[in-house]
């Protein structure tokens, strides 16, 4: 093949190829929020926002007498805010080179290393806000048993059982397909992906391995038991829609112990509905904290957690049997101090996702922007005379939100 000389729109077109070909377990997640994106005409600028309706829910009516119900709507926000990339420069010589040698010396490890990042970035903002963690945390899932403690989770909360995904660390990924060898002696499709170590499908769930699965590390704690504060401490969906979260205050800390956003813990005698018979599933229902929070050194001095899923106690938007006592028990998932893999079964509309095209500066000079598939590279070049090198920076803008906590969980394998 003949040389070719590189110019930014030869750089932007494989680096995009390689985004699309390499995003993975990415591609699940709520994309369909970037065609509002699209309405820009002249590109996006860091921190466009645009709001995501929350579903009405409601109660069946029994026997012939109206009962009219109010549509209440919740909203959360999509921000296009974070802009990553990649710098690099090229001699004059190099410039003349075969797109394939570029692609294997310097776009494929850039483009390797923004998605990383973007998974990573996208994992770790959607676990911190899921309260479901079935398991043991601390337990590798070895077992088809252990990973059907996810979906069942999802079950238990009428979580549709279409589009449903699975991100595993590295360690359960082949401890769960060290499981199943027997499917390489059955022959056919299992075989083959066995073979090739491809978990694929189970249960409905497509499962993917991410190296870059983010760990928990678990709050300071202390020796003692936090307890609630006060009782009656519940919200009403209207008063929580938007944030999906509340103020929960506590005591019984003895000192001025970290608890941190993503730690979950339950409530003595506090149980999680299910969403459409709001009746209880006999499973203690698991709250997540969302901002961090020192607590106060003495056992009588109060302490307030932000918290989510709010405690509803009745209505369409119920999440739980009942109001938690005053001194209510609060038990911690997992020990102090400690760090957790994050794996997490989902269903497609738990998170969404959007890479949304950069405009285009200006005073830049042969800028290339390429799109395909709702993703969008940037390449911007710029010519150092003085030591005749040719500098080039690769930028990706996107935006990334837990949009329904209530469709996702956290996995852990029992012991």
């Amino acid at each position: 093949m003949a040389d070719t000389t590189l110019t930014a729109d030869v750089v932007a077109k494989e680096a995009l190829a390689i985004l699309d070909n390499e995003l993975g377990w990415l591609n699940k997640l709520h994309r369909a929020h970037e065609s509002e994106f699209a309405q820009t005409v002249n590109g996006y600028k860091v921190g466009e926002t645009i709001s995501i309706r929350r579903p009405a829910d409601f109660t069946v009516r029994t026997g012939a007498t109206m009962d009219i119900q109010d549509v209440i709507e919740g909203k959360t926000t999509l921000t296009v805010d974070q802009q990553i990339g990649v710098d690099f420069d090229f001699s004059s010589t190099d410039l003349t080179l075969k797109i394939e040698d570029l692609s294997e010396r310097v776009i494929q490890p850039a483009m390797t290393n923004i998605i990383n990042h973007l998974a990573n970035d996208v994992a770790t903002q959607m676990y911190r806000g899921i309260y479901n963690w079935p398991g043991t945390a601390g337990q590798t899932i070895n077992s088809y048993a252990d990973f059907a403690k996810g979906p069942e989770r999802l079950d238990l909360m009428a979580v549709p059982a279409s589009d449903r995904c699975a991100l595993l660390s590295p360690v359960d990924h082949w401890a769960l397909a060290g499981a199943a060898t027997n499917l390489a002696n059955v022959g056919g499709a299992e075989s083959a992906a066995y073979r090739n170590g491809r978990l694929g499908m189970i249960g409905g769930v497509a499962r993917y391995m991410s190296q870059v699965t983010p760990p928990h590390t678990t709050d300071t704690r202390d020796n003692t038991t936090p307890l609630v504060d006060g009782a009656s401490q519940t919200s009403t969906y209207d008063s929580v829609k938007n944030t999906w979260t509340q103020s929960l205050v506590t005591d019984g800390h003895d000192s001025a112990v970290t608890i941190k956003a993503g730690d979950v813990f339950t409530i003595a005698d506090v149980y999680m509905v299910n969403p459409k018979t709001k009746q209880s599933t006999g499973v203690l229902q698991q709250f997540v904290v969302t901002a961090d929070v020192t607590a106060n050194a003495t056992t009588t001095a109060d302490t307030t957690l932000t918290i989510s899923p709010p405690i509803i106690t009745s209505g369409p938007h119920q999440t739980v049997n009942a109001v938690p006592a005053d001194d209510a028990a609060i038990t911690f998932v997992g020990a102090a101090s400690t760090a957790y893999a994050q794996n997490m079964v989902f269903h497609k509309n738990a998170m969404a996702l959007a890479v949304v095209p950069m405009s285009v500066p200006q005073g830049a000079f042969n800028v290339a922007r390429r799109t395909r598939n709702g993703l969008s590279v940037r390449v911007i070049p710029s010519y150092d005379s003085i030591n005749d090198i040719s500098r080039w920076r690769l930028d990706l803008l996107y935006g990334c939100k837990l949009i329904d906590p209530r469709l996702a969980t956290r996995l852990s394998g029992t012991a």
